[in-house]
């Protein structure tokens, strides 16, 4: 294996190497937690995940990438079939007392919102100013991703802060991860699946194949049409992908810029900006925005856990009748 000088102090697999690790240490301290009755398939589930996050170049140095993508796949597969079949349970006992809780609340007051509050100030600043931070001649942070280096910075210094202030211990920091993530459960890793879909679905030119059905079934040369179908698609694709950012290569390939932009002359930046709109309608009208609509709702431990998407249909669809009646008559 040949060694490769860091371009970097904190690169893009040191951020890798920090989700790996925390998602090993969930499966950990699950096995060892016998209150939780499916604490075996529990842990299985985080391990595989840590695996590609800790073990993916080794995986390929020693395999080669075919056998590592197929070994990987397996592994997806593994985690779909033990979300599918409820494999994945919670801890039983509370880390401390509704008092204790009750009672470090009102000692730190407004207090508990910094370390929260700290990490988007904190990513926002070194994203803007990490490009002129050098320590030894060397970056401070990955220049290629400096958004991710950022944000793992962010959520350390976060937590050192937050252990400070609270007199925790760091054991206690990853007890309470691991109750927060056994709360969400496989939602947790939901957006990062899906993420991964839209890029299948791109490198499978779906969007070239959206442009021929247009073509077959629609008349080009209706705008109210193809804006219609266009505004619906978005929506519609989002709730499939749980993704507007994933949906829109798609339709902005398939009906954007072949009809409207180049046919049509839209105008490109409204017209775009509508359309992600568009599919964020579609992020409140679905379970697979798992992020946005249900993993606030196990948070919050509400009885009904599509509750918060039934409360947001009306507004979405208001929102998206609007978009294409202002697509249509300012674009």
């Amino acid at each position: 294996m040949n060694f490769t000088f860091p371009s970097s102090l904190i690169s893009l697999d040191l951020v890798f190497y920090l989700v790996g690790a925390l998602s090993l240490s969930v499966a950990v301290l699950g096995v060892l937690d016998r209150s939780n009755r499916q604490r075996w398939t529990t842990a299985l589930f985080w391990g595989l995940l840590s695996v590609p996050f800790l073990l993916g170049d080794a995986m390929i140095a020693l395999c080669g990438k075919p056998w590592t993508y197929r070994i990987l796949g397996m592994s997806v597969i593994a985690l779909a079939l033990i979300a599918g079949l409820n494999g994945l349970g919670r801890s039983s006992t509370e880390s401390s007392s509704l008092t204790q809780k009750r009672l470090s609340a009102e000692r730190l007051g407004n207090r508990l919102f910094l370390p929260a509050l700290m990490i988007p100030l904190i990513t926002v600043g070194l994203s803007l100013l990490g490009k002129y931070l050098y320590v030894f001649g060397l970056p401070l942070l990955d220049p290629k991703n400096i958004s991710l280096a950022s944000l793992a910075v962010a959520c350390v210094t976060s937590l050192i802060y937050g252990l400070k202030m609270t007199d925790c211990s760091p054991y206690s920091a990853l007890q309470e991860s691991r109750r927060l993530i056994d709360t969400i459960g496989w939602a947790l890793i939901l957006p990062l699946m899906l993420a991964m879909l839209g890029g299948v679905f791109v490198s499978a030119q779906t969007g070239q194949a959206i442009q021929v059905l247009v073509t077959q079934w629609i008349n080009p040369e209706s705008r109210l049409v193809l804006i219609v179908v266009y505004g619906l698609g978005m929506a519609g694709l989002t709730m499939i992908m749980g993704n507007a950012f994933a949906a829109f290569p798609i339709m902005a390939a398939g009906i954007a810029f072949p009809f409207l932009i180049q046919q049509h002359h839209a105008s490109p930046a409204p017209l775009m900006a509508f359309g992600m709109l568009s599919g964020y309608c579609g992020t409140l009208m679905t379970p697979m925005a798992a992020n946005y609509n249900i993993v606030p709702a196990a948070l919050l431990e509400l009885s009904d856990k599509y509750g918060v998407i039934r409360a947001q249909i009306p507004t979405a669809l208001a929102v998206l009748f609007l978009n294409i009646l202002m697509m249509y008559f300012l674009v």
